[in-house]
């Protein structure tokens, strides 16, 4: 099963690369993959979601969590996620609580072109809000600086870059995250899409993980939709995780 879907993601992905044929496009989640493109002025986009993963060492989950984005000017906008965490390590007791507050602002600073990919930056800070004790925070606030690109050929889409997270703490290390996504518009109610996702270690004595996702944007209507996606490590401590939200757009 993992070389097939992995067989069909390189296949979009080299389809991609020799399609030269621009539609609406669905960036950012249900992927962990980012993209430059920031909601639109005064528009605002509104997540009830949930993000599950099973590791080597524990399952941890969001359960839900919320997601505010804001167009606040033209080519920017704010970013806020709440969210409500579940953490059960293997063995030791479970836990659940609020978790770490992220805040961030996305901001393009070059338009896509005919030829040109759009390209911008998405700076983050996790709040350290949540229980370090009890595996629901990381104890210390957390920055990421990443740069994303993308562009678009008819109803194919493709996006990705990376960053640096900035991860203060007893045990931890600052680390890179790197991935690319490709999508296809099948039609105006279904999107499908695949990424591929590298890290390296975020502690002393953690390990660099290189694996996938593949998901899907359902709209139900021009304003409310459905977003999941599922995927694993190929290397690293990842055996199975999951995404799925409701989002509510709206603006003027």
């Amino acid at each position: 099963m993992l070389r097939f879907l992995f067989s069909i993601l390189v296949s979009s992905i080299i389809t991609t690369l020799v399609v030269f044929v621009p539609v609406p496009i669905f960036a950012g989640p249900p992927f962990q993959t980012d993209d430059p493109e920031p909601v639109e002025y005064k528009h605002c986009e509104i997540y009830l979601a949930s993000q599950f993963k099973h590791d080597k060492d524990g399952d941890s989950a969001t359960l839900p969590h919320f997601e505010f984005n804001y167009g606040i000017v033209p080519d920017a906008m704010l970013h806020l996620i709440i969210p409500f965490q579940y953490n059960s390590p293997s063995g030791e007791k479970a836990h659940y609580g609020y978790g770490d507050t992220e805040i961030g602002i996305k901001f393009r600073f070059i338009q896509e072109t005919e030829w040109m990919p759009m390209a911008g930056t998405f700076p983050l800070v996790e709040i350290p809000t949540g229980s370090h004790d009890e595996g629901l925070g990381n104890g210390k606030a957390q920055v990421f600086i990443p740069l994303w690109l993308q562009k678009s050929w008819g109803p194919w889409t493709s996006y990705g870059g990376g960053g640096y997270w900035i991860n203060p703490g007893d045990g931890n290390k600052s680390w890179w995250f790197w991935g690319w996504e490709v999508q296809r518009q099948l039609s105006e109610a279904l999107t499908l899409g695949a990424e591929l996702l590298y890290r390296t270690a975020d502690t002393d004595d953690g390990d660099n993980s290189f694996g996938f996702k593949a998901g899907a944007i359902i709209n139900l209507t021009g304003n409310h939709h459905v977003l999941f996606s599922v995927g694993c490590d190929f290397s690293g401590p990842n055996r199975f995780s999951s995404y799925i939200a409701y989002q509510l757009t709206f603006g003027p």
